[in-house]
């Protein structure tokens, strides 16, 4: 019996954690062989090359170098590129990560091809359709022949939007599964020494969307809230944000510590010893729970919104008072993490299905 073949695209940072979980799964097995296509959507050394290395992710069989240019553009490129590699490798599905233009790309020229489609990280809603993220997440589900939804709410999502729930799988949350392994991983960056910190005495932070980095008075907002915390800020400079700091940023931000994108592992490590966690990330947030560490969103509204119904996280925007207050404030002692992630077995369950419906 031939093996099952799998086509994973990938193409940004968060992506190639969630496909490190599956690659995983599926090593050593003989009835699976995994494709990976990398798009080259984050193109910059700190923020790919390093991560195949250090999660031991097997180097991408294609690799179709489209970066930067306007959605559109780099959706269209994408698209024509992925279906050409479809066509040659004739897989059994393609699997797509989380709501990224990659994701969007694959999800289309498979769909279009008759080959199977399987979304990780199915049924997410922020409710705002003026983010390319939402427009991605939704049109990939409703593209998709198998959607693996990482929590009850998300499955709701699906329902209310009419999807068929026989095509639908809550499995938990892949970034579980990657927190748990890399989690005993974690790697302290070499720089930190010198910062004089110790743990619990910083907070992590990081800014990378349009929303808040093209917006000049949102983004005063959010330093102008971290500086008046009166509490140091770790903050590794996404490439998005880096040509956005102007003087008045620099001058509102002499306790924020802007240092280089880190990796994965120097990232867990930071979450691990931070006091709290300050992030327009949708990853972050969730990483911030797993790790225990109570997360301000510097956002106005989030996918993840059971972190904020269960009290968990909170929504501060680029409100300057909000984001001090609540780095300031003290967590409640008794606070109880009741959000279910699963057991991080997410992957596994992944390949299961995926080996159930061949």
């Amino acid at each position: 019996m031939a093996a099952l073949k799998i086509v994973t695209v990938v193409g940004a940072r968060p992506q190639f954690i969630k496909a490190a979980t599956v690659s995983r799964a599926v090593a050593g097995r003989h009835d699976v062989k995994e494709i990976i296509v990398h798009t080259g959507q984050h193109y910059d050394a700190n923020m790919s090359d390093v991560f195949f290395d250090e999660l031991s992710i097997p180097k991408p069989n294609h690799h179709l170098n489209i970066g930067g240019g306007p959605h559109g553009q780099m959706t269209g490129r994408m698209l024509e590129a992925v279906e050409g590699v479809f066509i040659d490798e004739k897989p059994d599905w393609v699997l797509v990560y989380g709501d990224t233009n990659s994701t969007l790309a694959g999800a289309l020229a498979a769909a279009k091809l008759h080959i199977p489609v399987a979304h990780v990280e199915a049924g997410l809603r922020s409710f705002n359709r003026k983010m390319p993220e939402e427009i991605n997440r939704i049109l990939t589900d409703h593209a998709a022949d198998r959607l693996f939804a990482p929590t009850a709410e998300a499955v709701g999502h699906l329902r209310n939007e009419g999807i068929d729930t026989d095509k639908v799988r809550q499995v938990g949350d892949v970034m579980y599964d990657a927190a748990l392994f890399y989690g005993e991983r974690a790697a302290r960056p070499d720089w930190f020494a010198a910062t004089g910190l110790h743990a619990d005495e910083f907070v992590l932070a990081t800014v990378h969307r349009a929303e808040n980095t093209d917006d000049p008075l949102r983004l005063e907002g959010i330093f102008r809230g971290l500086a008046e915390s009166n509490t140091p800020v770790i903050l590794p400079v996404h490439p998005r944000l880096r040509g956005k700091i102007g003087t008045l940023v620099e001058d509102l931000a002499e306790q924020v510590r802007m240092v280089d994108p880190v990796s994965y592992l120097e990232m867990t490590w930071l979450i691990q010893n931070c006091a709290k966690v300050a992030t327009d990330s949708g990853g972050l947030q969730k990483e911030a729970w797993f790790h225990g560490k109570r997360c301000i969103v510097l956002r106005d509204e989030t996918e993840w919104s059971e972190l904020i119904s269960s009290g968990w996280n909170i929504l501060a925007g680029a409100n300057s008072h909000l984001i001090s207050k609540w780095i300031r404030e003290s967590a409640p002692e008794s606070q109880e993490r009741s959000v279910d992630y699963g057991s991080g077995d997410a992957a596994g369950k992944i390949v299961a299905e995926l080996m159930g419906c061949s």
